[in-house]
C-alpha cells in the first residue's frame, strides 16, 4: 500500500529518494493550522447547504435536518462566467500550496459569517414572533405542517442526495497532510471538530430556516437563505447571500481543483497515471494535474448548455458528484481495512485510530448501498445514477492503456513484492505479539 493511500499515518513528503521517477522536488509543507481548521470548515460548509438544503426542505420536509442562482442573466453569459471562473481558480492555485490555503482560509470565513449571521437573525425572527406572508416565526413550525415526516419516509430517504452532496470535501483534510505543517498535531485537531461543526452549521442552519417559515413554503430553485431574508424585508441582505452562494460555489470548486491534483499528483508518482502528472513546478506545485483538473472542469460548461432548471441540473450534477465521492470514500474504506491488515504493527502505534475501527468501515460501506438505493427514488437523481457508469468506464479504458506500459508491469510487480514483504512482517508481529 502506498502512502497515498494510508488514511492514519501522516503522508510523507514525496521526495526523490522515495519516487520511482527519480530526482524530482516533493511537496512542500506550507499549510498552517489555520489554514487546515477554515479547510476542514469549508469542507463541512459546502454549496449543498446554500443551495442544495432548499431542494431537500422541499422535498423532506422538518425531517432533512435529521439527514444532514437567484438573478436572471442572458443564457450567453453563463458558459463565459463559468470558463472565467475555472482559469481564475486554476491562477489562485498555481503560484504555491500557501496561496490555496490563502484562498480557501477566506472563502471558509465568508461562508461562517453567512451562517452565523443566518441563525443570529433568523432567532431572532423567532422570539420576536415575526410576521411575514407565510406566517408567525416559530419552532412549531418544525412539527406542524404535516409532522415531522410531512411527505413520508421516501420523502425523507429523498433528502440523502443533497445530503451526501453536502459532505463532499470532508475527506479534503486528509488530502493536505502532505503538505501540512505538524500533521500530528493539526490533522486530529481539525478531524475531530468536524462533527461539532456539522451540529452548528447544518443542523443550527435548517432548524433555524425551517421555524422562520414553513417548509412549504420554500422554493427549491432557490437558496433557502436568501427566501429567508427577502421574507424578513431585508432585500440587502438577500442580495450579499446571493453573493456568498456564489463564493460558496467557488470554494467547492476551489477545494475540488486542489484536491483532484494532488490526487493525480499522488497516482502519477505510483505510475498509476501518466508520469506527465508527476511533474512539480518550480515552485512544488503539480501544474500538470493542474491543468488536467482546469479541462475537465470544462465539462460543467458544456451542462449549461442543456438549459435544465437549477434544481434538475443541480440535482443531476450532484448525484454524479456523489456517486464519484462515494467511490473516492469507500475506497479509503476498503485501504484501512487492507492497511489493518497488512499493516497491524503500524496501526498498533497509530496516534489517530478510527474509533470501532474493526466494524465501522463495514458499517459505512453498508450505508452507501442503501444510498444507492436511495438514489433510485427520484427521476433526476436516476438520471445521475445512470450516468455515472459512463465516467468509470472511460477511466477503465484509460487505465487499460496504461496497464499496458513497461513502467506499470514494474511498478506492479514492485507492489507485489512490497506487500508480500509486508505479510510476511505482519504475520512476524502477530506471532510475537501473541506470545
Amino acid at each position: 500500500m502506498s502512502p497515498q493511500t494510508n488514511p492514519t499515518a501522516p503522508t510523507p513528503t514525496v521526495s526523490a529518494a522515495t519516487s520511482p521517477l527519480g530526482e524530482q522536488p516533493h511537496l512542500k509543507r506550507a499549510l498552517q493550522s489555520r489554514h487546515i481548521q477554515l479547510i476542514a470548515i469549508g469542507g463541512a460548509i459546502g454549496t449543498g447547504l446554500f443551495m442544495g438544503s432548499g431542494k431537500t426542505i422541499s422535498v423532506a420536509g422538518p425531517s432533512v435536518y435529521v439527514v444532514h442562482l437567484a438573478p436572471a442573466l442572458p443564457e450567453w453569459s453563463l458558459p463565459v462566467i463559468a470558463l472565467v471562473v475555472i482559469l481564475i481558480l486554476i491562477g489562485l492555485n498555481l503560484p504555491t500550496v500557501r496561496a490555496f490555503g490563502e484562498t480557501e482560509f477566506w472563502f471558509a470565513m465568508v461562508k461562517i459569517v453567512a451562517v452565523v449571521a443566518l441563525i443570529i437573525a433568523g432567532l431572532a425572527l423567532i422570539l420576536l414572533g415575526y410576521e411575514s406572508e407565510h406566517g408567525r416565526a416559530s419552532f412549531a413550525h418544525l412539527w406542524a405542517d404535516g409532522g415531522f415526516f410531512s411527505t413520508g419516509f421516501m420523502g425523507f430517504v429523498a433528502a440523502f442526495q443533497i445530503a451526501t452532496f453536502a459532505f463532499v470535501g470532508i475527506e479534503l483534510v486528509g488530502t493536505t497532510a502532505a503538505e501540512t505543517q505538524d500533521p500530528d498535531r493539526n490533522l486530529p485537531k481539525a478531524v475531530n471538530s468536524i462533527p461539532v461543526r456539522i451540529l452548528l452549521f447544518y443542523i443550527g442552519s435548517l432548524v433555524v430556516l425551517m421555524s422562520v417559515m414553513p417548509w412549504t413554503s420554500y422554493d427549491a430553485d432557490n437558496s433557502p437563505f436568501i427566501q429567508v431574508f427577502d421574507a424578513a424585508g431585508l432585500p440587502a441582505a438577500a442580495a450579499i447571500v446571493n453573493l456568498v452562494v456564489l463564493t460558496s460555489a467557488m470554494s467547492s470548486a476551489n477545494s475540488g481543483i486542489y484536491s483532484t491534483s494532488r490526487m493525480v499528483y499522488g497516482l502519477a508518482t505510483e505510475q498509476d497515471a501518466p508520469s506527465l502528472f508527476a511533474r512539480l513546478s518550480r515552485r512544488n506545485v503539480p501544474q500538470n494535474a493542474l491543468f488536467l483538473t482546469g479541462v475537465v472542469l470544462l465539462s460543467s460548461v458544456a451542462m449549461l448548455a442543456f438549459g435544465l432548471g437549477e434544481s434538475t441540473g443541480f440535482a443531476i450534477v450532484t448525484t454524479v458528484s456523489s456517486l464519484c465521492f462515494m467511490f473516492v470514500w469507500s475506497m479509503i474504506l476498503v485501504s484501512y481495512i487492507v492497511y489493518r491488515k497488512r499493516r497491524p504493527q503500524e496501526h498498533a502505534v497509530s496516534k489517530f485510530r478510527m474509533p470501532f475501527s474493526r466494524v465501522m468501515p463495514w458499517v459505512v460501506l453498508a450505508f452507501f448501498v442503501f444510498l444507492l438505493w436511495a438514489f433510485t427514488g427520484d427521476a433526476d437523481t436516476r438520471v445521475g445514477l445512470v450516468a455515472t457508469p459512463v465516467w468509470f468506464a472511460l477511466l477503465g479504458i484509460g487505465y487499460l492503456g496504461l496497464r499496458r506500459t513497461s513502467a506499470h508491469r514494474r511498478a506492479r510487480d514492485e507492489h507485489r513484492a512490497v506487500a508480500a514483504r509486508e505479510r510476511e512482517l505482519a504475520e512476524r508481529w502477530r506471532q510475537g505479539t501473541d506470545r
